[in-house]
């Protein structure tokens, strides 16, 4: 680590943006290499920070975790490389001096009783797991593990529980100086128990044994008790989904205010306790399109009449509570979904702090991730759609120290406007999106080649800000538009917008991408025959219907790792009970691998062959149904899962395969 020099002006040079000619595409490489740093995390008393990084003398293409003594900057940091099979993805410094580091490795086999993929069949995958470790690395455990094993169990379980583990932190209690609540998996029942658990000497405390009908909701802050619980009941009027709450007596009674029909698919998050009032803080759209977060009392089951903080346009998304002894429990701001996930501080201290680190950052998104006593250490990113996270440490209200950046080789001049903008579908249903430029383009330039780039889910959405994933800094750098429609069957962005994609997977939600390409033409952004569809998981799904729909805008289409069978897709949906009964039902419309015959432009397919979300026959059968039409490439990429972090091999080549194939294949290219 190096010091930030605290000048203000210093802090604008450095980050100002460059009025020179116009930079060169982002490589390839630049993209698929290893962060410098990600996954930054202080531990609570300061004393300790810890990151996934690039390991020195690699190239960025392995990772290892580090370990700093924040009270000895002098010394280098504790640094422990990932091993030949188990790669470092994710690090988190708890207390006790302790260090929680997830793993994850390839695993060929049968699945047994865990892991995604099971219900399809898959044996190559990749497995995750978390290690414990204390701050000079000297020892790694398995995190929270009981450590015996049952009789009964079939020795695929075990295999399967031997490799991805069977715990996981769920909070990390910020008052008891050794103890966490986790969740332990019980290799019998495949159902989960909630213990108090000492890092200091593994010791456990029951505090709920879950069932399939039965969860924790809320933890007290203070002591892990259970607050709140969240019960599955199939009843005369359907499946609901119950609140309990305990009474007086301590029995968990049913609280009907907080309790709806799993079909109508409210939110309910029981999200905190006034420990004055005794109210409960929740998070809900009960009352509007929009989650508003309200105040509940669980003695007169009542809802107050107005909410505690709602926004006209987007959803409450989190609320803010103090985790230090000064400020414990007191509610310090909130968050709401707007284009990015922005925090509305309403306490004058830590405001005070968000505010003046704003203006040392202008234009760019502060996000302040953890604190010690009296704000003394603060750590907080910087980042925005052309600048990736960059990590620094304010000490004592006063100077700023770097930790670090993601991608500090990124040439933010090769990086054009980002824009939030919203068009009309053809039934007059609103539709936002991201709209990103490529740098230096302007409405005087003319039409550009455009790529409408719809994100996965589909019950997801996208935000403003740095795009993890590098297809659109990648795509805009060489001159091509990006839209990013949230079309409907989106979630975060109202219950009209996410209710109105049932059913409609191809049809209106593919009618929602149709239109976003007649926007791009109508603005004067691109011409009619420039515009391509890019899409990845539920997005490749967009691609391959827009592939055989018929009378389309796009010249053609890249289908990453897609649905195509929504046949096949409906019986393989998910293990998961709540989401085959909420989300199963509504996967239905047009199904592309019934249309192949239709398919009339060309398409790009590729998909890892370690993938079991969507695994790779999807793809290989639409590729044998389309071919003999259209020019059609399929791409099986190997070791490849469905998720990121993807290894830099795989996100160069399917880089590459993009670009190869907008230029060489939809003979798409922007001018130099």
């Amino acid at each position: 680590m190096t010091r930030y020099l605290t000048a203000l002006a210093a802090m604008l040079a450095l980050i100002c943006f460059s009025a020179t000619a116009l930079a060169a595409p982002i490589s390839a490489d630049s993209l698929a290499r290893y962060p410098d740093m990600q996954s930054v995390s202080m531990s609570p008393d300061g004393k300790q920070l810890s990151a996934i990084i690039a390991l020195p003398d690699s190239n960025n293409s392995e990772t290892a975790l580090a370990t700093w003594n924040l009270e000895d900057m002098s010394q280098p940091p504790e640094i422990t490389p990932s091993g030949d099979k188990m790669k470092f993805i994710a690090a988190a410094s708890l207390k006790s001096d302790r260090v929680l580091v997830i793993g994850r490795q390839e695993w060929t086999g049968r699945l047994g009783g865990c892991g995604e993929g099971r219900v399809s069949g898959a044996t190559r995958t990749f497995v995750s797991k978390a290690y414990l470790t204390d701050d000079k690395h000297k020892k790694f455990k398995e995190a929270f593990a009981r450590n015996v094993r049952q009789l009964g169990v079939s020795k695929d379980t075990l295999k399967c529980l031997e490799l991805a583990g069977e715990a996981s932190l769920v909070d990390n209690l910020p008052l008891d100086p050794h103890r966490v609540i986790v969740q332990q998996l019980n290799s019998l029942t495949m159902q989960a128990n909630y213990y108090l658990y000492d890092l200091r000497d593994d010791s456990t405390e029951l505090l709920i044994t879950a069932t399939s009908r039965i969860s924790p909701l809320l933890f007290d802050p203070k002591n892990g008790k259970v607050l709140a619980q969240s019960e599955l009941k199939n009843t005369d009027r359907g499946y609901e989904q119950r609140v309990l709450i305990p009474d007086e007596s301590g029995e968990f009674k049913v609280h009907e205010p907080l309790t709806t029909l799993l079909r109508d698919r409210h939110t309910v998050n029981v999200a905190g306790i006034d420990q004055d009032s005794g109210k409960l803080y929740v998070l809900t759209d009960q009352f509007s399109d929009q989650v508003q977060a309200r105040m509940y009392d669980p003695k007169t089951r009542k809802f107050d009449d107005e909410p505690l903080v709602a926004h006209e346009e987007f959803s409450i998304s989190g609320l803010v509570f103090g985790r230090q002894p000064f400020n414990f429990n007191q509610l310090l701001g909130f968050s709401f979904a707007g284009p990015d996930i922005e925090t509305v501080y309403v306490d004058p201290e830590i405001r005070a702090i968000h505010e003046g680190l704003q203006n040392a950052f202008p234009d760019q998104n502060i996000s302040i991730m953890e604190y010690t006593d009296q704000y003394s250490k603060v750590l907080f990113s910087a980042s925005s759609h052309r600048h990736p996270p960059t990590y620094h440490i304010l000490n004592d209200k006063k100077a700023v120290e770097n930790v670090g950046s993601q991608r500090s080789w990124i040439d933010s001049d090769a990086i054009g406007e980002q824009r939030w903008v919203t068009y009309a579908a053809r039934d007059g249903l609103e539709i936002p999106a991201i709209l990103d430029l490529p740098a230096g383009w302007s409405e005087d330039d003319g039409p550009v080649p455009a790529v409408v780039h719809p994100h996965g889910g589909p019950w997801a959405r996208d935000f403003t800000g740095w795009d993890a994933s590098g297809w659109v800094p990648f795509l805009t750098s060489r001159g091509y538009a990006v839209l990013r429609p949230q079309y409907r069957g989106s979630a975060g962005l109202g219950r009209k917008l996410w209710l109105a994609g049932d059913a409609e997977w191809g049809q209106k939600m593919q009618d929602d991408l149709d239109d976003a390409a007649k926007w791009l033409t109508d603005q004067n952004i691109a011409s009619k025959e420039n515009i391509v569809i890019f899409g990845y998981s539920y997005g490749g799904f967009a691609a391959a219907a827009a592939t055989v729909r018929p009378d389309g805008p796009f010249k053609c289409a890249i289908s990453g790792a897609p649905v195509t069978d929504l046949g096949r897709l409906g019986r393989t949906w998910s293990d998961n009970r709540l989401q085959r009964i909420l989300q199963g039902r509504t996967v239905r419309g047009m199904d592309p691998i019934q249309n192949t015959d239709k398919a009339n432009i060309p398409v790009l397919l590729y998909v890892g062959d370690r993938d079991v979300r969507t695994p790779s026959w999807h793809a290989e059968n639409f590729y044998k149904g389309v071919k003999d039409n259209v020019r059609a490439r399929l791409e099986l990429i190997p070791d490849m899962p469905h998720s990121m972090p993807w290894y830099p091999r795989h996100q160069t080549a399917t880089l590459g395969l993009i670009e190869d194939f907008l230029k060489n294949e939809c003979g798409i290219q922007p001018q130099a």
